[in-house]
């Protein structure tokens, strides 16, 4: 591999990764100065450890749309027709060239590569070597401790995405590379992390916030670790010395050369994974699961932490966040909002709002049937309604494609919910987007004290469960399995549209029997539509295959929660969370805004209207208009099977999520690395 200063002229350290009030944003190349330069103070450190972030975030993290991570699971799905960018996502990798995601490969690597040699660099400087050996906490081992960070995180995403992956060649030219055991790496880097630990500032603490990697985060990260090297994974059969003396217990046949397994000491790493959370929940510094919403708009608590990201601050549930500049010489790309975003069909530039492509969609049979209704999480992460790009509002169709078509929407980032919405070119709002958060710690503790059989276990799952429905009236009182299976049902409607349910899924060793009810769940219901004209779920929510819909005008046409008489008496603000801002009062864009009825009352949307009947008809005298809904499934139900885990046929399996090994890699190996798991060679 090349050397750090080879990277750092290959990407400008301009690409700044947090907010444009600190003053580390005007960096410069270092690529024509000596290491001694480099790090001669930590102002001048840490512009270099800037490139990672603005790396990562710009190069590896959003390579074939994260990863597939968000669009692959028993919740969430892709919605183009023919597209190849959501292949990993079907568990179809292996129709996929060689070096499809040789770019996120290749920006990990040299983000790691940097990281890791500021680490080795700053380690040499006497400042650190005194702080660390008087067991201070500075600016110098925060930076150590920081780049360590970094580098096991990047070493992380590898292991995720492609498996057993080279390691510790950063640095070093190399003409003969080898795969190294995911196992081993796991050991390594939780190794290195915890020295590292103990002399970094938590969050709140030493001018650190959660734009950049803690000690909060690096906690959770030993966490994570341990919990992945503990979980179900699918590991390899064609290299039987590759994991030496681990062993593992089956979840499924062999084939394509894998297995669906886990080791059989994971237990040893669940222990691992417990100390560590509760290590970053002690160690949170000003971090903390956000339960009360001040604001006079609402009472949603759990909504609160991603409106953080729309007004252009960071979130205090963040243990870590990605950041974003809006506007102007140092605009970064906001291609996530972009990317999993509330959809809108603006155009790219001056638009009310501008383009979002949302390539993230929900599940109907999660939207519809697994959310209590008193659950205040459903609206604030999911949507039936997009934007028409002229202030309007407009429904979600179930026809395959993009922005307003699709499915059912993500909620969880809205330009509307901007004040104002940044409407001068698509791509450019500046919101960020967070890496890990509170709940997902605080459910993550959960799962491992399940496992490891402790009684407190259900304290933290109810933690959540409360805020997310604002008492303690729907706590859970579960123990066992159940138990175990409510806290990874908890996650899913918690993270839902976050990327994490895809991991659980595999983690739990459940990922191939979930699909399979997936797959069943949906076929159930389009039979039901195609066979009756409805479905009626088990909470009592109904889908049909026609609504009737209205445009109406609302005093404040950008909806929050709903008032307890407005599921029933007002159709354009239920469901919540919805609506448009008021692109009338936007100078840039008034003279785009079309009409003045720009919300969408929804009748039918969870009860069943008999299109021939008499309400149907009274609807229609009142101004309504039949609408399809789950009509277009089932006529598009073909394009649903395909992209929702086709590649698992049955329940026994291996699910095959890794992405190939770039062929260089291979090449260059002498022989020592194939790829596995049926994936190309060439």
């Amino acid at each position: 591999m090349k050397t750090y200063k080879k990277y750092i002229a290959a990407i400008a350290l301009c690409l700044a990764f947090t907010d444009c009030s600190k003053n580390y944003l005007n960096v410069t190349s270092p690529s024509n100065v000596d290491d001694n330069f480099v790090t001669s103070t930590t102002t001048e450190t840490f512009k270099s450890l800037s490139w990672c972030y603005a790396n990562y975030r710009q190069n590896c993290i959003m390579s074939s749309y994260r990863w597939n991570d968000p669009v692959g699971s028993d919740a969430e799905y892709y919605p183009e027709s023919g597209s190849t960018n959501n292949l990993n996502a079907q568990l179809h990798t292996d129709l996929l060239p060689v070096d499809y995601a040789t770019p996120g490969f290749t920006a990990l690597y040299q983000t790691l590569a940097l990281a890791s040699r500021l680490a080795n660099i700053i380690a040499t400087k006497p400042a650190y070597i005194a702080d660390a050996a008087a067991g201070k906490t500075s600016d110098w081992t925060q930076l150590y401790g920081e780049a360590t960070t970094m580098w096991a995180f990047c070493y992380f995403e590898l292991i995720q995405h492609f498996g057993d992956v080279p390691y510790g060649y950063e640095n070093t030219v190399v003409t003969n590379y080898a795969l190294s055991s995911r196992f081993d790496i796991y050991d390594n880097l939780i190794s290195a992390l915890q020295k590292a630990e103990p002399l970094m500032y938590p969050i709140g603490t030493g001018n650190i916030g959660a734009d950049r990697m803690s000690r909060s985060f690096c906690d959770a990260l030993i966490g994570e670790l341990a919990l992945f090297s503990g979980g179900y994974q699918t590991i390899r059969t064609d290299m039987p010395a590759l994991y030496g003396s681990v062993t593992f217990t089956q979840k499924s046949n062999v084939a394509n050369g894998c297995v669906y397994a886990r080791r059989t000491d994971y237990l040893k790493y669940y222990a691992i994974a417990k100390t560590w959370f509760l290590n970053a929940i002690s160690n949170a510094g000003t971090a903390h699961l956000i339960t009360v919403d001040t604001r006079t708009t609402s009472n949603n608590p759990f909504q609160r932490h991603f409106q953080y990201f729309h007004d252009l601050q960071v979130s205090p549930e963040s243990l870590l966040e990605i950041g974003n500049i809006q506007g102007g010489t140092l605009t970064t790309t906001s291609e996530y909002p972009y990317a999993f975003g509330r959809p809108s069909d603006g155009g790219s530039s001056n638009a009310a709002p501008c383009k979002t492509f949302d390539a993230l969609r929900i599940i109907p049979t999660v939207y519809y049937g697994e959310y209590d209704k008193a659950d205040h999480r459903r609206d604030a992460s999911a949507t039936v309604t997009a934007s028409n790009g002229d202030g309007n509002e407009k429904m979600v169709t179930f026809v395959p494609g993009s922005k307003s078509a699709g499915g059912i929407a993500t909620n969880k980032w809205d330009e509307n919910r901007m004040s104002p919405p940044y409407v001068a070119a698509q791509r450019n709002s500046g919101m960020n987007w967070h890496i890990l958060r509170m709940a997902d710690v605080i459910l993550m503790l959960a799962e491992v004290k399940a496992e490891l059989g402790d009684g407190d276990a259900i304290t933290y799952l109810n933690q959540v469960r409360a805020r997310a429905f604002g008492n303690v009236n729907h706590n859970l009182a579960v123990s066992g399995q159940a138990l175990k299976d409510a806290i990874y049902e908890e996650r899913k409607l918690e993270l839902l549209g976050e990327g994490q349910r895809r991991w659980d899924m595999i983690r739990s060793g459940t990922f191939s029997t979930r699909a399979i009810a997936v797959q069943q769940d949906m076929a159930a219901l389009v039979a039901d539509l195609k066979a009756q004209g409805y479905h009626t779920f088990a909470n009592g929510n109904v889908m049909s295959n026609y609504i009737w819909i209205k445009k109406v005008a609302l005093t404040n046409p950008l909806t929050y929660d709903c008032a307890s008489t407005d599921t029933l008496t007002n159709f354009a603000a239920y469901p919540a969370w919805r609506g448009q801002y008021n692109y009338s009062t936007l100078a840039a864009v008034s003279a785009k805004v079309v009409g003045t009825t720009h919300n969408v009352a929804i009748q039918g949307l969870f009860t069943y209207i008999d299109p021939a009947g008499p309400v149907a008809a009274s609807l229609v005298a009142a101004g309504y208009t039949k609408t399809n809904w789950g009509i277009d499934l089932v006529n598009n139900y073909t394009v649903y099977q395909q992209n929702i885990l086709s590649g698992i046929l049955t329940a026994s399996d291996p699910p095959r999520y890794y992405y190939a090994l770039p062929s260089v890699i291979i090449s260059t190996s002498n022989g020592k690395i194939t790829n596995g798991y049926g994936l190309p060679q060439q």
